[in-house]
C-alpha cells in the first residue's frame, strides 16, 4: 500500500511488481478515482518513459470506449496515473462470477469490436487485449479498454525473439508474429488475434491452448489450430448447432495464424457479430451466412508471404529435420545483397521453436570484412542476451555448463563476446603464448564453447552476404 497525498485508498484491484493499481477517494473532487502507481522510489527511466507515454495515449484519445485519465501525479518518488472510475470490474473476473447468455455474449463482442475499430483509426496498436483489460459495468452497461502501457503509435514493428519471461503482453492471448518467431512484422492485426482468443474464452469457457509451458504455448499459438470453438462443450454459453457454427468461424478467422487471413478491419469484425445478433433477436437463432462480405482495410498492407520459395522452404526444414535425427549437414544460401537471404532462413523459426530450440543469426557483410569471426561473433552474442533473460536457475545451469567447457580459459572468449562476462563473471587472464600457440589455444576453446550449445534444444542459423554453396536463389 503506497500513500498518495490527497487520495484515500479503498479497494486494491491489481498488484504487479512493477505496478500497483487501487480504488481511491479523490479529496478533492470528492469521488472515486483509480489510481495506477508505479511502484519503486528510484524506477528505470525505461519504466518511466513508458508509464509517460501511457498517459499521454490516453489523454489524447478522445474514445467513449478507452478510460479517460485526469493527471499524471508524482508523489514522493512515486509516479501515479489518475483515472476515471465507472464502477466496473474486469471481464476476467466477471466471467469467472455469472454465465453469459448468447445474446449478451454478441453485445459484449461488437462493444469490444467498435471500441478497438476507434483505437486502431488513431493509429495505436494497443498490443494486450485480453479479459483483464476489458472493464465492464453491468448495470450501466458500459465497457471500456484499459492498460496502454505497452501500447505503440506506429503502424508496424517487428517483434525480437525473447525469452517468453520477458515478453510484452499477456502469454495466452500473444499473436504469433508477437512471439518474433514467425519472420513477419507485427501491425494492428495483431490486436485482432488477440480479440479472437479472448471472445473464445468468453464463448467456451476456457483458453483455445490451456498450456502452461511458456514454450509449448507459444509453439501453439505459431504452428497449432485451436479446437473449433462449437466443438468444445460451452460452460457460459448455450446455443443451437448451427449458431455456434457461424460463431465459431468468426472467431476463428480472428485467429488465423496468418495476418492476412484474420479480420482486416475490426469495424468488418462488428458488421458479422451484429448480423448474427439481429437474426438472433428477430429468429431465435443464427443461420449461416458468408462471413466477412464487409471486411475491408482501411490502409495499404503489403503481404509478407514468402512468395516463388517453396522449394528452397523445403530443402531448408528436411535439413533440419535430418539434423535432428543426428546428422550434421551445413546448408549454404547464396545470392546477391536485398533478394531475400535472411527472410528465406528465418522461416526455420516454427520447426525449431517446436522442438524447445533457440533460433540464433550472425552475418557477414561487406562494411565488416576487417573483424574476425564477426558472423561468429554476432549470433552468439545473441544467444547470450536471450540466455540473460531467463530465470535465475537456467542462468546458472548455463554458467556451469559453459565455466566447465573453457575451463581457466574463459577470458579468451569474453574478449570477443564481451556479453559472456554476465553469465560466467569475471575470469582471469590467460597466460601469454606464442602466436601459432595463442591461435590453436583460442581454436580450441571457442569450440568447447560452441559445444556448450550442440545439443538437442540448440539450434544454429548463420547468414552471409555473398558466398558459393550448395542453394542458389535466382
Amino acid at each position: 500500500m503506497f500513500p498518495i497525498s490527497g487520495y484515500q485508498v479503498k479497494e486494491t484491484l491489481y498488484e504487479s511488481k512493477d505496478l500497483y493499481v487501487c480504488r481511491a477517494i479523490d479529496e478533492i473532487r470528492n469521488s472515486t478515482v483509480i489510481l495506477k502507481i508505479l511502484k519503486g522510489e528510484s524506477p528505470k527511466p525505461s519504466a518511466v518513459a513508458r508509464f509517460k507515454r501511457e498517459y499521454e495515449i490516453l489523454r489524447d484519445l478522445n474514445i467513449d470506449g478507452v478510460v479517460k485519465v485526469y493527471s499524471l501525479e508524482k508523489h514522493s518518488k512515486r509516479y501515479a496515473i489518475i483515472m476515471e472510475d465507472f464502477g466496473a470490474d474486469s471481464l476476467e473476473k466477471l466471467l469467472k462470477e455469472k454465465k453469459l447468455y448468447l445474446t449478451k455474449f454478441l453485445e459484449l463482442a461488437i462493444k469490444i469490436s467498435q471500441i478497438l475499430g476507434e483505437i486502431h483509426q488513431n493509429n495505436i496498436i494497443h498490443k494486450d487485449i485480453n479479459p483483464s483489460n476489458i472493464i465492464w459495468n453491468q448495470e450501466t452497461n458500459q465497457l471500456k479498454i484499459i492498460d496502454f502501457g505497452i501500447s505503440t503509435i506506429i503502424p508496424r514493428e517487428l517483434a525480437a525473439a525473447q525469452s517468453p519471461d520477458v515478453l510484452e503482453g499477456t502469454l495466452a492471448y500473444i499473436s504469433p508474429e508477437k512471439t518474433g518467431r514467425m519472420n513477419r512484422m507485427m501491425d494492428y492485426r495483431t490486436d485482432l488475434y488477440s480479440l479472437g482468443v479472448t471472445l473464445y474464452e468468453m464463448y467456451t469457457g476456457q483458453l483455445p491452448f490451456p498450456f502452461s509451458n511458456a514454450m509449448e504455448l507459444i509453439h501453439c499459438h505459431i504452428a497449432k489450430d485451436p479446437v473449433p470453438p462449437d466443438k468444445v462443450r460451452p460452460v457460459n454459453i448455450q446455443s443451437d448447432k448451427e449458431s455456434g457454427e457461424v460463431i465459431s468461424r468468426i472467431i476463428l478467422k480472428l485467429m488465423a495464424k496468418n495476418a492476412e487471413e484474420r479480420y482486416q478491419n475490426a469495424f468488418g469484425l462488428k458488421a458479422d457479430l451484429e448480423k448474427c445478433l439481429v437474426q438472433l433477436q428477430t429468429t431465435g437463432k443464427i443461420k449461416d451466412f458468408e462471413i466477412a462480405r464487409q471486411d475491408y482495410s482501411d490502409r495499404f498492407q503489403i503481404p509478407q508471404k514468402l512468395y516463388g520459395r517453396s522449394h528452397e522452404i523445403e530443402i531448408l526444414l528436411n535439413s533440419f529435420d535430418r539434423i535432428c535425427r543426428g546428422t550434421k549437414e551445413v546448408m549454404v544460401v547464396t545470392g546477391y545483397a536485398g533478394i531475400g537471404k535472411s527472410l528465406l532462413v528465418n522461416e526455420v523459426h516454427k520447426p525449431i521453436l517446436a522442438r524447445h530450440g533457440y533460433f540464433i543469426s550472425g552475418k557477414y557483410n561487406q562494411f565488416d570484412r576487417d573483424i574476425p569471426y564477426i558472423g561468429l561473433i554476432q549470433a552468439f552474442q545473441q544467444l547470450i542476451k536471450h540466455i540473460l533473460t531467463e530465470k535465475e536457475g537456467r542462468i546458472e545451469q548455463w554458467e556451469k555448463r559453459i565455466l566447465r567447457a573453457v575451463g581457466g580459459n574463459g577470458r579468451i572468449i569474453i574478449d570477443v563476446i564481451p556479453e559472456l562476462e554476465l553469465i560466467i563473471g569475471e575470469q582471469s587472464p590467460v597466460p601469454e603464448l606464442p602466436s601459432q600457440e595463442s591461435q590453436n589455444r583460442f581454436n580450441l576453446s571457442f569450440l568447447n564453447f560452441i559445444r556448450v550449445f550442440s545439443v538437442r534444444n540448440i539450434h544454429l542459423q548463420f547468414s552471409w552476404m555473398t558466398c558459393n554453396g550448395l542453394t542458389s536463389l535466382p
